[in-house]
């Protein structure tokens, strides 16, 4: 049951896509609205994609977040969370962020898939998923929160769109049958050096399992994943800092690699 007032919620979206457009940052916002729940939270980020849509930005794909046990683990949570991705955040392979158009990014390295069929939840299983995936891709997201020093909790997250900002996908598209998911490894370069490792399977076990329970989220709004949707499955690595002036290159096991410089 939602706390908030439309109002509100059309206030506090306001508010929060106002410092993800101009950069700053702000407090979480349920050091006001402490009683705001799951619903509240995602009624605000719906309400920042309305915003966006309504001034002709569009909408290109989804993305899950806190999808490893162990950052679920460490921020108290038993779920990951979903977010939504405008075509402005998209960045060309090897393409440059301009710094100062975020307040402190980090990056991460992922798996994104391409759907050539509609799933729908509740009871999405990962053989629905792997059934509806036509393309695997790789990706780099660049989140950027909008709160102070990263502080916050996870039902500002939620409504912050999770931190989402920038991403680059490159490197090459492969079918779904010719590539592991679990096992598929990526190495994330910083200015050369090696700064995190991993593999498909710390997206909760497998990355379809996320796809899945984005299909069964999306269900208790009544919306579905169309098919021919771009989402990307959550990071396999941390999230790393990075500055301005730094490059950086994530290689992925036969899928080539991807770059993104920082300026």
């Amino acid at each position: 049951m939602s706390t908030l007032t439309k109002e509100v919620v059309a206030e506090l979206a306001e508010h929060l896509e106002n410092a993800e457009l101009k950069a700053y940052d702000v407090t979480k916002i349920t050091d006001d609205y402490p009683d705001m729940d799951w619903e509240d939270a995602y009624d605000i980020q719906w309400e920042i994609r309305r915003r966006k849509e309504q001034r002709g930005t569009k909408i290109i794909g989804l993305k899950m977040g806190l999808t490893s046990y162990a950052k679920m683990e460490q921020m108290g949570v038993d779920t990951p969370i979903y977010a939504f991705l405008a075509d402005y955040f998209s960045v060309l392979d090897a393409g440059t962020v301009k710094i100062d158009e975020l307040i402190h990014p980090k990056v991460e390295a992922e798996i994104a898939v391409i759907t050539k069929k509609e799933l729908s939840g509740p009871g999405c299983t990962v053989a629905h998923v792997l059934d509806a995936i036509g393309s695997v891709v790789p990706a780099v997201e660049v989140i950027d929160s909008r709160y102070e020093n990263f502080r916050f909790d996870l039902k500002s997250v939620v409504a912050d769109n999770a931190s989402s900002s920038r991403f680059v996908t490159g490197g090459n598209l492969k079918r779904i049958e010719d590539v592991d998911l679990k096992t598929l490894g990526v190495v994330m370069e910083i200015n050369g050096e090696v700064v995190a490792t991993g593999a498909g399977a710390s997206v909760l076990g497998h990355p379809a399992a996320s796809v899945a329970m984005l299909a069964n989220m999306l269900a208790e709004r009544n919306e579905v994943i169309p098919a021919g949707t771009f989402i990307m499955t959550g990071g396999i690595t941390a999230a790393v800092t990075v500055n301005a002036g730094d490059s950086v290159c994530v290689r992925y096991q036969d899928l080539g690699c991807v770059s993104i410089q920082f300026k």
